[in-house]
């Protein structure tokens, strides 16, 4: 459709919407599995963007206050073309996605949402190996550092486990058998657990994250300041094959601070989980937990970064 035709749509739904509710925040349009801006043929002005010409629609209209979001869902990969190698692109489509809308001239007052989102569009197998549990983790963090402003990883239901291209896989963050009896966990499920209970502080406040790198190619970090005052640092090391040892460095304002004193450590990763493929049986063994201890930091600490894993450390700072 064309976004002007898009546009005249999107106005009539929302002022018969706000006849019964004038509150109610809309937003749109809903694009599905994007990871770029949509290219047109041109119009008389020569404008190709998709994005841009529907916000031109609503601005020229005196509409633009009725877009309060920009949502749109993340299936970034061919289900049947996935490598290992693929949780190298998360960070950077995730990251270029949000920035290509923000080019074709969505304000940045007005937040974007990923509403959908999983390795692909259709079941594969990877979704159920710890390959899942360390691309939500980049998939997340890199939308947040990006200014992402609400996420949702889906769909999360039990569902039973179902042949693929790349073998035995389920939708979902738990294993079920033909009659969805729950009988364990995928490995989105323990990433989750993560992501919100270890890394972030769970319905607790405002979070500030910062942008953070990493000195190795194989491994990517995301940095919250809490609201209990502590630093956590999420950690992926996407090497399949080997450890990392990483020195945690904090910069900025008056100096550089390390963590320091109690630190707690969660990892999930290949050491954790492992898939065992037996068609609609298949299952995880070990099936979790992630594995958890406190490290007394100082200054010059080093924390190991298993092979395939994902990690969280979670402390106070000082200089």
């Amino acid at each position: 459709m064309l976004p002007e035709d898009y546009g005249a749509l999107y106005v009539q739904w929302a002022a018969a919407i706000h006849k019964v509710d004038p509150a109610a925040r809309l937003g749109g349009p809903v694009f599905e599995g994007i990871n770029e801006d949509i290219k047109v043929w041109p119009d008389a002005q020569g404008r190709t963007s998709w994005t841009g010409r529907f916000l031109a629609y609503l601005r020229s209209h005196g509409r633009i206050g009725d877009l309060a979001f920009v949502s749109l869902e993340h299936y970034p990969f061919e289900p049947c073309s996935i490598t290992w190698k693929s949780l190298h692109d998360e960070p950077r489509m995730m990251k270029h996605i949000l920035a290509a809308l923000r080019e074709a001239g969505v304000p940045m007052e007005i937040p974007i949402m990923v509403t959908e989102s999983h390795i692909s569009w259709r079941l594969t197998g990877p979704m159920s190996t710890v390959f899942a549990a360390l691309w939500l983790a980049d998939n997340i963090g890199s939308f947040f550092e990006a200014g992402g402003a609400a996420f949702y990883h889906s769909p999360t239901q039990p569902q039973p486990v179902q042949e693929t291209c790349l073998g035995p896989a389920t939708w979902s963050n738990f294993v079920t058998d033909q009659d969805y009896n729950i009988t364990g966990y995928t490995s989105p499920y323990w990433s989750a657990r993560l992501i919100n209970l270890e890394w972030v502080q769970h319905r607790s406040g405002v979070h500030r994250m910062y942008a953070s790198s990493s000195g190795a190619e194989d491994v990517t970090s995301y940095a919250v300041e809490r609201p209990d005052g502590n630093w956590a640092v999420m950690l992926v090391n996407r090497n399949e094959q080997g450890a990392h040892e990483v020195r945690v460095v904090f910069s900025g304002g008056k100096g550089w601070r390390t963590f320091h004193g109690p630190v707690h450590m969660v990892t999930f990763g290949s050491e954790q989980y492992v898939w065992k493929t037996d068609g609609s049986r298949s299952y995880a063994d070990p099936d979790g937990p992630p594995a958890s201890r406190v490290i007394e930091s100082h200054g010059q600490t080093t924390f190991t970064l298993p092979k395939a894993s994902m990690t969280v450390l979670r402390g106070k700072i000082e200089r």
